[in-house]
């Protein structure tokens, strides 16, 4: 197994945890996880990279705010809170911190690559190639919506949600492959060690703020997100697994081909379709992820 090291950077006042593969003086290549999961799960992907390349790249991967071993923000009632444009500001520190000049090559997974592309609006000069994993924002929102989504951040509010906990660490390898049957035994005690911690009171928590399950109050914008992509000058790989039941369950009722115009709004998109794979696509198949990753930002 390739180790990966770890750095800790202050990012407006929180502590964000930082894994980094490969050679220091290589190309970099940076990878932002999905929603309820942490930068290790890219290590089956980086693994695929060096059988096929050699080191040839350096990973630089960090636990998004509130995940892994990044610190929860805490608010002056005491409670976590977490708003989307953090996460962008979040990459635009590190990039600071990582790559002050130039640009840059980003690959996201879900959450993290709806981060990645919208940063590559704001901040077009400083983004090279995107590639990405099962990104497709969500369903447009309607102003009628607006009051229910507040009522119910008001009711997360008054009552946080909680985190389940885990008698074993098998117990949370098992949740993993629960949520992904594709997932092989082995790699999901390796996620399990990662994606979460003992509690001290025998059993395992999830590396995860319970905050961020606390609803949104804002609605979905197609149409600003989209303004934003037009922005983006880099070329973009977006990665979706065959059927992929993640857009199926956003896209509801809209058609799919319907859907994804959206993607439309990119000036230079292309998309690679991968069998067999599921939501975590560099899971289930990391060594076609690898090779998509280092064909395209080669």
């Amino acid at each position: 197994m390739i180790e990966s090291r770890s750095d800790f950077v202050s990012v407006r006042g929180v502590r964000l945890h930082v894994r980094r593969w490969g050679r220091a003086d290589a190309p970099a290549l940076f990878m932002l996880h999905g929603w309820m999961d942490v930068a290790a799960s890219f290590q089956f992907v980086v693994e695929a990279l060096v059988d096929s390349v050699g080191d040839k790249w350096q990973v630089i991967a960090p636990d998004a705010r509130g995940f892994g071993l990044s610190d929860w923000p805490v608010a002056a009632n005491g409670g976590g809170h977490y708003w989307f444009h953090e996460y962008l500001a979040d990459l635009d520190a590190l990039l600071d911190h990582y790559a002050p000049t130039g640009a840059v090559n980003l690959v996201g997974h879900s959450m993290g690559a709806n981060v990645v592309c919208l940063y590559a609006g704001v901040r077009p000069e400083r983004v090279r190639r995107i590639v990405d994993l099962e990104g497709f924002g969500l369903a447009p929102a309607r102003a009628a919506q607006a009051p229910r989504r507040l009522r119910g951040w008001l009711d997360d509010l008054r009552e946080p949600p909680r985190l389940r906990r885990y008698a074993s660490l098998d117990d949370v390898a098992a949740r993993l492959v629960a949520n992904n049957p594709r997932l092989e035994p082995d790699r999901a005690r390796f996620l399990a060690q990662h994606w979460s911690k003992p509690d001290g009171e025998g059993g395992y928590r999830l590396l995860a703020d319970p905050a961020h399950k606390i609803r949104s109050p804002q609605l979905y914008r197609l149409d600003e997100v989209m303004a934003v992509w037009e922005q983006v000058s880099a070329k973009v790989l977006h990665v979706e697994a065959f059927a992929s039941p993640t857009l199926a369950s956003i896209a509801g009722e809209i058609p799919r081909d319907e859907f994804k115009a959206r993607f439309r709004a990119f000036a230079d998109w292309r998309e690679v379709i991968v069998d067999d794979a599921g939501h975590m696509v560099h899971h289930d198949q990391p060594e076609r992820i690898a090779a998509l990753v280092d064909a395209f930002c080669a």
